[in-house]
């Protein structure tokens, strides 16, 4: 069975690239398993920090692949959801890097990731209201987090394109690239992330993910535990060490 997803290798940094350009990257059930097994070897080795996820040809993801659904095919992970992601993100850093179109299902995926480099002509977008679904995958639950809650409304209820200049201006997209350079602009992004401390980047993740709904009489405590075993980590004495000695931190993320 021909691999669906593509999966390299750049330092300290993972890049999942969804490779089916015939069908507008439309996630597969294969292609759902395969993200998913990437994403727990991200988790499982101390040697990656961050991952990017991009699509392979012109197009970041259409969504579900419709031929498959119409065969009984869903691509949904058991406890992880569509695309093996929305349900159940990596513990660390994913960063989305997006060409053309991420719609529907492929919006989904870029909600669920933690950063969004985009092409300066790339376009997101729920139309599952214009098919008499809704959308399922995440985008109603995270969207309105992200944006303001009248322009996620719309955008909802519409179903309409919305372009990645106007998402970079309420700062959905992070960063803003060339045509065609957005996996470039990522690695960048990605690099700068995975320069840090990996287990201060999981825990940081973790408490600005959870904390929201946390009780206000007990957000200090419950981010205690996460951050306090990161600062008695090995990779705490070595960052200190490394500042007062003027040279780059050799991370080993214990």
């Amino acid at each position: 069975m021909t691999a669906q997803l593509d999966v390299t290798e750049h330092g300290r940094v993972l890049v999942l690239t969804m490779n089916r350009p015939e069908a507008r990257n439309a996630m597969s059930l294969q292609l759902a398993e395969e993200i998913s097994a990437a994403l727990e070897t991200l988790d499982a080795r101390d040697d990656l920090s961050v991952a990017v996820i991009t699509g392979a040809g012109s197009t970041f993801c259409a969504g579900m692949d419709l031929k498959g659904f119409a065969r009984g095919e869903i691509p949904v992970v058991e406890g992880k959801g569509f695309a093996g992601l929305v349900k159940a993100p990596p513990r660390k850093p994913l960063i989305a890097a997006v060409e053309g179109y991420a719609l529907a299902g492929g919006f989904e995926i870029v909600l669920a990731c933690d950063l969004v480099v985009a092409s300066r002509t790339a376009n997101f977008g729920l139309p599952e209201v214009k098919r008499g679904l809704s959308a399922a995958a995440g985008g109603l639950l995270r969207l309105q987090h992200r944006i303001p809650y009248h322009l996620a409304m719309e955008l909802v209820l519409t179903g309409r394109m919305w372009p990645a200049t106007d998402a970079a201006a309420v700062h959905l997209v992070n960063r803003l690239a060339e045509p065609g350079e957005a996996l470039t602009e990522a690695l960048k992004l990605a690099e700068e992330v995975a320069g840090n401390a990996p287990l201060a980047l999981a825990a940081s993740k973790r408490v600005l993910v959870d904390s929201v709904d946390w009780p206000l009489a007990e957000k200090f405590d419950r981010q205690e535990q996460h951050v306090d075993p990161v600062r008695r980590s090995a990779d705490a004495k070595e960052g200190a060490a490394a500042f007062v000695e003027k040279r780059a931190p050799q991370w080993t993320g214990h």
